[in-house]
């Protein structure tokens, strides 16, 4: 089933004019990038100070981990609705209203930290939540209706590396804001990077974001849902996160556990898994732009012919240098399917239901982020690790057949 890509609507305009319009485009994609960036890092940065807050909040292991995916199942209930909603409104007061929220989730939770009240941090993470799913959503709809269809996948790839980035510095960062100001600084410590994202993004989005006179119809709304390839797109998301939620959760456990190394070794291998993300999500895009002509389904298909395998051999490889090589091509191969699908689902629906399209496709995918830990634990703790990477390879292999129905999106 053909989906169609949403058109663009443009025209002849002065080579000054362009020139400005280009140096707004990049304005535009820097400032959502480094909104996007503080949100990741604000989402991950409890996991790097976990046993802090057990030991300040006197809790377990499963209810200090809440404090992180409770962002995701936050995002996952509300990413539709935030969806309906920016297909109806103006994107950018969206983006402005998710980054304000975001302050006060942090100001809260920091507050909460200190009066040691773990439910109010919970309810403040909630909140971050929900900043977090407006601007991704809000993030890549504007993004993409910014940039001309030919860089649109590349642009988009660049603002999706900001989830990796983001992690990236929440990991390495925490530790150090809270041992210097406490850990429920760790809050507080990241709301201001999306508030300097927010000065650039401003005046560089003037005139793009507004509320559209074609919002869709309830109807309309449902013509999302009834997509076959909506729901491929959704299903490889799902996948891909599933499979990213899975190492980050369960690598360094393996590596302590079953090769022999420390905690911190561990953690550093690991650590290049998502890190590899901040090439690869940008070069899903130059790689479908450039490399074939605008279309989807190759890099969708090779990411996971790619990860299969290497999903498979994994706990059959005992020399760290190789660990290490699979770590970082699986990472770079599962990221790439991340960083393209957001835009591979925004171009087989109608444009005015993008936004929705998009929204759908975060929920689906978190949904994955959000189980994959759970269920991977699960298999660990029932069959050991070796059956654990041989399911999850099983699922690499579902995500080839996937790929390979996806139907390209035909310009409209």
């Amino acid at each position: 089933m053909n989906g169609r890509r949403g058109g663009d609507r443009s025209g002849g305009t002065p080579t000054g004019e362009t020139s400005g319009r280009d140096w707004r485009t990049v304005g535009l994609v820097a400032g959502a990038t480094l909104i996007s960036t503080g949100l990741a890092a604000y989402e991950i940065v409890p996991a790097s100070v976990t046993p802090l807050i057990r030991d300040s909040l006197g809790v377990g292991s499963s209810a200090a981990g809440l404090l992180v995916g409770v962002m995701f199942g936050t995002a996952v209930v509300t990413s539709l609705p935030a969806g309906a909603v920016l297909d109806r409104t103006d994107t950018r007061r969206m983006m402005t209203l998710a980054v304000l929220a975001l302050f006060v989730a942090g100001v809260w939770g920091w507050i909460a930290g200190r009066s040691g009240s773990y439910w109010s941090v919970i309810t403040s993470r909630a909140v971050g939540g929900v900043a977090y799913v407006v601007v991704w959503n809000a993030g890549i709809d504007i993004v993409s209706r910014a940039v001309s269809a030919g860089s649109r996948a590349t642009a988009v790839g660049i603002f999706t590396a900001s989830g990796p980035v983001g992690f990236a510095i929440g990991q390495g960062t925490g530790p150090l804001v809270a041992a210097r100001f406490g850990w429920p600084a760790i809050f507080l410590a990241f709301t201001g990077v999306p508030l300097l994202g927010l000065l650039v993004f401003l005046p560089a989005s003037r005139g793009l974001g507004g509320a559209r006179g074609d919002a869709p119809s309830l109807a309309e709304f449902g013509t999302v849902l009834r997509n076959r390839t909506v729901w491929l797109a959704g299903a490889l998301g799902f996948l891909s996160y599933a499979l990213y939620l899975f190492i980050n959760s369960w690598g360094s456990s393996y590596l302590t556990g079953e090769i022999g190394l420390s905690l911190a070794a561990s953690g550093l291998l690991v650590s290049v898994f998502p890190a590899v993300g901040l090439v690869s999500r940008i070069s899903s895009g130059l790689l479908s732009d450039r490399v074939f002509d605008g279309r989807r389904r190759p890099v969708l298909l090779g990411s996971f012919l790619i990860a299969a395998p290497l999903m498979l051999v994994f706990t059959r490889l005992g020399s760290i240098p190789l660990l290490v090589a699979v770590l970082l091509l699986s990472g770079f191969a599962i990221q790439l399917t991340l960083g393209l699908s957001f835009t591979y689902v925004r171009e087989v629906v109608e444009s005015h239901v993008a936004a929705t399209a998009v929204a759908f496709q975060t929920s689906v995918g978190l949904a994955g982020a959000f189980l994959s830990p759970i269920a991977g634990g699960a298999v660990v703790d029932a069959a050991g690790f070796d059956v654990a990477f041989l399911l999850f390879g099983a699922l690499a292999l579902g995500g080839i057949a996937l790929a390979w129905r996806a139907p390209e999106p035909v310009a409209g």
